[in-house]
């Protein structure tokens, strides 16, 4: 079955001088225009494609890659406005279209928004919709403490950083653990710290417990490996630098010079830390 706005692989029925139709199923042939018509696919007799709608709303493939697929978000910059809503540059040749009824505020020419990209099941339309919290929490966090998801940062608060996790959920990434400057539309691995009994979910950007010392302490050996097995940092170097460095408490620094320590991989000096030979 082909999903629309989404990477279908679909077989060669055919082959023209505009391209190759593509076996679409219940939709019928879809054409694959043929600049993007490759040896490999011919020898294949299939096509790894988006299927989307052009500006006629026909259904065609292209192995162009979007700014996000159907079911995902993206930050995408304002082309123009019509009588019909906005139009975004969504990196293909069709701009995606944010309805009014979809849009949070008016939308202004030249300036970026976070929208959510969906299918208007009527229509076989892609869409976009700025409206993105009706996206979101519409089913239960089923995550595990240090499950590493994938985040976006969607918004700054008191408290630290909004994110989305894994295109479905809210989350949020609290400011007394974030050693490192995020962005809006940033994306970042990060992992799971807490479900709440509300369902709200506290993440961290390292993994939580005993495992993430070992990825800390690797980030210290390779800085060692690069600088002739010495390192001018140690315990007692201050917070701020050690942020400056490797974008990390000190707390967790020290956790990980222990771990070395104990495993006699390091020796301290009165000026920092050195790789045992």
């Amino acid at each position: 079955m082909v999903e629309i706005g989404k990477i279908n692989t679909l077989d060669v029925n055919r082959e023209t001088d505009n391209g190759v139709y593509l076996d679409g199923g219940e939709h019928g042939e879809i054409l694959m225009p043929q600049k993007f018509v490759t040896p490999e696919v011919k020898e294949a007799g299939s096509a790894t494609v988006l299927v989307y709608t052009d500006s006629e709303d026909r259904l065609v493939a292209t192995t162009e890659t979007p700014l996000a697929m159907v079911g995902e978000f993206a930050i995408m910059k304002v082309i123009s406005n019509s009588r019909f809503g906005s139009f975004l540059d969504w990196g293909l040749p069709k701009d995606l279209l944010v309805p009014f009824r979809e849009q949070k505020a008016d939308m202004i020419e030249g300036k970026s928004y976070m929208v959510y990209v969906f299918l208007d099941l009527q229509t076989n339309r892609i869409a976009g919709s700025a409206k993105i919290d009706k996206f979101l929490d519409n089913t239960p966090p089923e995550y595990e403490v240090g499950q590493e998801v994938d985040l976006m940062i969607a918004d700054e608060t008191d408290l630290g950083y909004k994110a989305i996790v894994n295109s479905e959920h809210w989350g949020i990434l609290y400011k007394d653990q974030t050693y490192s400057s995020l962005s809006f539309g940033q994306k970042i691995k990060g992992y799971i710290n807490k479900v709440r009994v509300d369902e709200k979910i506290d993440l961290l950007l390292e993994k939580p417990g005993y495992e993430k010392v070992d990825a800390i302490s690797q980030k210290i050996l390779d800085e060692l490996k690069e600088n002739n097995g010495f390192m001018a940092a140690s315990d007692k170097t201050s917070p701020e630098m050690i942020k400056a460095m490797f974008g990390i408490s000190k707390k967790n620094f020290k956790k990980a010079l222990g771990s070395l320590y104990k495993k006699r991989i390091i020796t301290f000096d009165s000026d920092g830390i050195r790789l045992v030979e």
